[in-house]
């Protein structure tokens, strides 16, 4: 792609990738069809190509087009189905990540949505603010129509039942069952702990028993994931610091072989934080050394290998929708299904795996309109389906589908661990 970048702008290395980026793209429209929001709305400003096309145009004018940018930007998923598929390797991830950044320090939103975003980034990436809101929303959420347009599809999406308080924080170890073969940090996460916590004791007990002892260092420490794709990058660094800080220090004291992520889109941006801290000259190299020893759950349990499956997981049939942040963002296609046909279940496959459920973070509650139609895309595929389960590896993709599905979702962690002696996993919704 031809780029009329000024020699000022070129002097800047942010600018010198974004221009190495779309020098890749070669215009042949493999990624339309695999996008999701091009898929249901038609328009090429709402497809991979024609964001890149808005993107160069916007830091061409120095940030001039940025209000014909803006809303097309913002319905982007981030669900990197184009990476898969284009031939030429173009980096999408970092150049919408680029855009999201500019944007939001040049777009004028209006004040109600700003307030909106601001709150949304703050209270679900704190579980201690987190837990409470959603205590207050269950008495709201049958007045869920009377609410503005910003906030009622939020009420409308809070658990009729929010989990006993089970917030990890401070530093907790859990030891190994019989020998110890590795010593592994687990991300709690932030949302997570509050909609399910199941999620993290299944893990927790699944790698004890596989020979882990599993260390969670910062309890509360959300990794910023949330806060990068609104754009607010700086506050994504600080959350990235904070978390590198704490698992350095236990690699000092201690050792660690990996940090094991069990929310996919929390894992794709860890292991990216050597990206995000790149121009930050101290803590460029420890962000690496973190990027590199993360690791989903899945690839450790793969690496440790699964014992001899019980009976629990026989004849149970299981649907595996495939999250987006695991899928292309880490490009783990497979592994999790062929870990629960190792350990017994029957594996139903699903049409268009690489679809996105229409979670994505927060995207579901900033463009509810354009979720809620993927969503209802992805469940007509799972609804019919003749299985006990619907298992997947991100909570907000959990939580998405289980809006308006009868079949019970759960986190395949949670299939695992009930394979290998553990309780059935619970039905929250």
């Amino acid at each position: 792609m031809q780029t009329n970048f000024s020699l000022d702008q070129l002097a800047r290395p942010d600018l010198k990738e974004m221009e190495t980026i779309l020098r890749k793209c070669v215009h042949c429209g493999f990624c339309l069809p695999a996008c999701p929001t091009y898929s249901i709305l038609g328009d090429e400003r709402d497809s991979p190509r024609g964001r890149i096309y808005l993107i160069k145009d916007l830091i061409e004018s120095e940030g001039a087009s940025v209000d014909a940018v803006a809303p097309h930007i913002d319905k982007c998923l981030s669900c990197l189905a184009c990476t898969t598929v284009c031939p030429s390797g173009v980096d999408y991830r970092h150049y919408v990540d680029y855009a999201r950044k500019q944007i939001e320090g040049l777009y004028r939103r209006p004040l109600g949505d700003k307030i909106f975003r601001k709150l949304l980034g703050r209270l679900i990436s704190s579980p201690g603010l987190f837990r409470p809101a959603l205590l207050w929303a269950r008495y709201l959420k049958p007045f869920a129509g009377l609410a503005s347009r910003r906030f009622a599809p939020a009420l409308g999406m809070a658990p009729r039942r929010v989990a006993a308080k089970q917030i990890l924080t401070g530093r907790h170890v859990y030891l190994a069952e019989g020998v110890k073969r590795q010593r592994v940090a687990l991300l709690a996460g932030c949302a997570q702990q509050v909609l399910r916590p199941s999620i993290n004791q299944s893990t927790i007990r699944v790698l004890n028993r596989l020979g882990c002892d599993v260390v969670v260092v910062y309890g509360e420490g959300c990794c910023g994931a949330l806060v990068h794709h609104l754009g607010e990058e700086s506050a994504s660094r600080d959350r990235a610091r904070a978390l590198i800080k704490a698992w350095e220090q236990e690699q000092n004291q201690e050792g660690l072989d990996a940090i094991i992520v069990n929310t996919s889109g929390c894992g794709s941006h860890v292991k990216d934080f050597g990206h995000l801290l790149k121009d930050d000259d101290e803590w460029r190299a420890p962000a690496m050394r973190v990027a590199s020893l993360t690791k989903d759950v899945s690839e450790i349990i793969d690496e440790l290998g699964l014992p001899k499956r019980g009976a629990v997981g026989d004849g149970v049939r299981v649907a595996y929708h495939a999250p987006c942040t695991l899928l292309h963002g880490q490009k783990i296609d497979t592994l999790p299904e062929r870990l629960l046909e190792q350990a017994g279940f029957v594996m139903m496959p699903v049409k268009e795996k690489h679809f996105c459920c229409g979670s994505a973070g927060i995207y579901n509650l900033v463009q509810p309109e354009i979720a809620d139609m993927l969503k209802e895309r992805r469940q007509q595929t799972l609804q019919d389906m003749p299985v006990e389960f619907v298992a997947t590896g991100n909570i907000g993709c959990q939580r998405q589908l289980q809006s308006g599905l009868e079949t019970p979702v759960v986190h395949m962690i949670e299939l695992l661990d009930w394979a290998l002696g553990g309780s059935k996993p619970p039905l929250i919704k």
